[in-house]
């Protein structure tokens, strides 16, 4: 000040001092040391009466350049605090960007974020609520001046809750006691806040596009000076929660590709398991050739197939299709499997072994309401024959070495449906080394206008005849996947020479 005084005094050709009021009266600080004074305090605009007064004409001059100058460093100290305001929030957004980057789950973060709000704003208590939409309600995941473990969580519903509320209706709610003509717009029941003002603001979140989503609520109270949050601290508290809606968001999305990356990986295992539980055609050493292949449409289906040496070169062959596809139908699948390896072993006749697997898992059928067509044939090269009972599964052929195919008819209703005594059997002659027993579900056929129909899998097949089982098989899926490259039902297909 000293310097303003003396360009002043060079100005008007005299001595000038400066007077500041301090809210009691006028002391000097500037234009010389304290002259052991003090004017009165001007009660008007004007010139002052002092004990070296300046000459008349020069006062209205320096008042005006006073003026002037103390006008402009009033204005430099508002740029000034707005500049260190508005550096303070680009500080605090920059600083939440941060922590949220290193981080995809909001609960490791959210206690620094509900911190460094809570600071800037100047609120003792804040807290962050992030909507559990499987409850139905509002949990904090972080809090500051209190314990958010102690904070219950809040019904959505609740028509008492400020929080609720906001979530809501998606808007902020702000209570500020120094304003006569707002009234109080929380709930009338007894708070524990120390202060009077809050602020409550919903965290909301929008893919592109898409409509705008409340995935939670900042709340803030008890300002630490003056009892009300400003217009200017609800919309750096906005720009936060947007940020925090895009990591609430991002989070879900990750947790969502971990839960789906998880379950890929059970359904895999799942897959092989279940293939695992399919003999291979080693079984068979040597009585008879035999090559299969299951491609469930899911990860795991309810198709299947076995193979059993019966001794004396007879070999038992069964394939059969549970009547759905997915999960359910692989656990009554593998119960199945697990049932056809007990009694077909017993080497009783094909209708028996039906009969015994019928029994076994009648219960099971009964209360999952569902049902298997299943062929099961004994195969005696020997004795030349094939002796057989097919529980509605019509997909069951013969073909010899020349000629048409010849189909294996039905001898019973599929099990679920039949009963013991409807279960019969029958039997067709075999020529050894020659005919093909051959087995599919209904999936790989499409008898949709230009599928890969029944009379084009038989042709695939008896046009393949001479070749080996594995061949024939390789060259009919081949077929298939060109034809219904997207098939809604699992597929299965066996064939066997002996």
């Amino acid at each position: 000040m000293e310097s303003v005084a003396e360009a002043l005094g060079a100005l008007s050709g005299a001595r000038v001092r400066l007077w500041r009021f301090d809210g009691r009266g006028l002391r000097a600080f500037g234009g010389g040391p304290d002259p052991g004074y003090a004017p009165p305090i001007p009660r008007t605009p004007g010139p002052v009466a002092s004990p070296m007064p300046a000459p008349p004409e020069l006062a209205p001059q320096l008042a005006g350049v006073l003026g002037a100058f103390f006008a402009a460093e009033r204005e430099a100290a508002e740029i000034t605090d707005e500049l260190t305001s508005r550096y303070e929030e680009i500080d605090l957004l920059y600083a939440i960007s941060e922590i949220l980057g290193q981080t995809t789950r909001l609960e490791e973060a959210a206690p620094t974020i509900v911190r460094l709000v809570a600071e800037t704003v100047g609120a003792r208590r804040a807290s962050i609520m992030v909507h559990d939409e499987d409850a139905g309600v509002l949990r904090a995941v972080a809090a500051r001046g209190f314990s958010a473990e102690g904070l219950e969580p809040v019904q959505v519903a609740d028509q008492t809750s400020v929080a609720a509320r906001v979530f809501r209706e998606e808007r902020i709610i702000v209570c500020d006691p120094t304003d006569p003509y707002l009234p109080n717009p929380g709930s009338h029941d007894p708070r524990s806040y120390l202060g009077q003002a809050f602020l409550s603001i919903p965290i909301c979140y929008a893919v592109p596009g898409t409509k705008t989503r409340c995935v939670g609520v900042i709340n803030l109270t008890d300002r630490l000076a003056g009892d009300t949050f400003t217009p200017s601290e609800a919309k750096l508290v906005s720009a936060v929660a947007n940020q925090i809606g895009a990591a609430i968001e991002n989070a879900r999305l990750v947790a969502r590709d971990l839960r789906r990356q998880r379950l890929q990986r059970e359904l895999e295992l799942a897959h092989d398991l279940q293939l695992k539980l399919l003999p291979a055609p080693a079984v068979l050493q040597g009585d008879a050739l035999v090559a299969a292949v299951c491609r469930p449409v899911d990860s795991v289906g309810g198709d299947f197939y076995t193979f059993t040496r019966l001794g004396g070169g007879r070999v038992g062959v069964m394939l059969g299709d549970v009547s759905s596809h997915g999960f359910s139908a692989a656990l009554v699948m593998a119960l199945v499997m697990s049932a056809a390896g007990i009694h077909a072993h017993a080497g009783s006749s094909p209708d028996e072994v039906l009969a015994a697997m019928l029994e076994s898992l009648g219960n099971e059928l009964a209360s999952t309401e569902m049902f298997l067509s299943v062929f099961y044939g004994m195969l005696d090269p020997k004795g030349g024959r094939l002796v057989y009972a097919s529980a509605g599964h019509p997909h069951a052929f013969r073909v010899p070495a020349t000629g048409a195919p010849e189909r294996l008819e039905s001898t019973a209703p599929p099990l679920g449906l039949a009963t013991a005594a409807t279960l019969t059997r029958a039997q067709v002659a075999w020529t050894p080394g020659e005919d093909l027993l051959c087995l599919w579900t209904d999936g790989l056929v499409d008898q949709r206008s230009g599928g890969f129909t029944e009379e084009r899998l038989l042709e695939a097949i008896a046009s393949r005849r001479h070749l080996t089982p594995d061949a024939i098989v390789a060259a009919v899926f081949d077929e298939a996947d060109l034809s219904t490259p997207r098939p809604v039902d699992d597929r299965t297909l066996l064939i066997l020479r002996a």
